[in-house]
């Protein structure tokens, strides 16, 4: 079982969403052993609660993967990966919102993009021995998510806000406004713009919109699955098909057709058998 919710709405400017599971595997057989992630081009951290670390695989026909340990952070991206779940265990979860990571783990997002970090290579051993001692002790999904705000929480005094420049270009992007008239808003010029924006990101402005518009095709494939394609690629502002497969085949190593085919029980999670 797994529980997710948005955090208390002191958090908010900062956190996107919070997640619980209690290491059981889903009732469906048979269980895959892999699984490939798509990219969302947010930061995540995920506290793996027993003492199996997360195993990243090059292909789906790689069998010895590399391990990365059980406190992760998984930086913005704009490539899948191979994650191991072969062996579920109790995991917490903290999704961030774009342009929040260096004012909750200290370090830029562009020093976390495209990779995953150990979370003790950023935070005093101390202090993540503490959190995970004191999400362990706790016995239910539910706890531990009060558990983890309660962390967060205590971070807040020394946390400032957001750039009011990131908060405005990410509504405007959500909002499918082209980068350049979000840039010619702004007043900078588009080198300035683009560093800023990639410091507190992780990413270039038109590689996030381009995640933004890969993750609408995701979402309604889901909620219309027999769509068309060329419908799908007008629906979403793709000059046409063929730019459409392109950048699905970028974004998930995957043809249209053969992630409809997998029919995932979640848009960004692969099963691999």
């Amino acid at each position: 079982m797994t529980l997710s919710r948005p955090p208390k709405a002191a958090l908010r400017p900062f956190v996107d969403l919070i997640w619980a599971s209690d290491g059981n595997p889903a009732a469906i057989p048979p269980q895959p052993a892999k699984e490939l992630v798509l990219p969302t081009g947010a930061t995540h951290l995920v506290f793996r609660l027993g003492n199996t670390p997360l195993q990243i695989y090059s292909a789906p026909d790689d069998t010895v993967g590399r391990k990365f340990g059980t406190s992760l952070i998984g930086g913005p991206r704009a490539q899948p990966y191979i994650k191991d779940i072969s062996n579920p265990e109790p995991t917490v979860g903290i999704l961030l919102r774009p342009g929040a990571a260096e004012l909750m783990l200290g370090v830029t997002a562009m020093e976390l993009a495209g990779r995953h970090t150990r979370i003790e290579d950023i935070w005093p051993s101390s202090r993540l021995n503490e959190i995970r001692t004191r999400l362990q002790e706790a016995p239910y999904p539910a706890e531990r998510l009060i558990i983890i705000e309660d962390i967060l929480v205590a971070c807040l005094p020394r946390i400032r806000g957001v750039n009011p420049l990131i908060i405005h270009s990410l509504d405007q992007f959500r909002l499918s406004v082209p980068v350049g008239d979000v840039v010619v808003e702004s007043g900078f010029s588009h080198r300035y713009f683009s560093r800023i924006f990639r410091e507190a990101v992780g990413m270039s402005p038109k590689k996030y919109c381009r995640i933004l518009r890969f993750g609408r095709v995701l979402e309604r494939m889901q909620s219309e699955p027999d769509i068309g394609w060329a419908d799908l690629a007008i629906a979403e502002g793709y000059a046409d098909q063929a730019h459409m497969n392109r950048e699905f085949r970028e974004f998930a190593n995957l043809t249209p057709s053969t992630y409809r085919k997998a029919a995932p029980p979640a848009p960004r999670h692969v099963p691999l058998y």
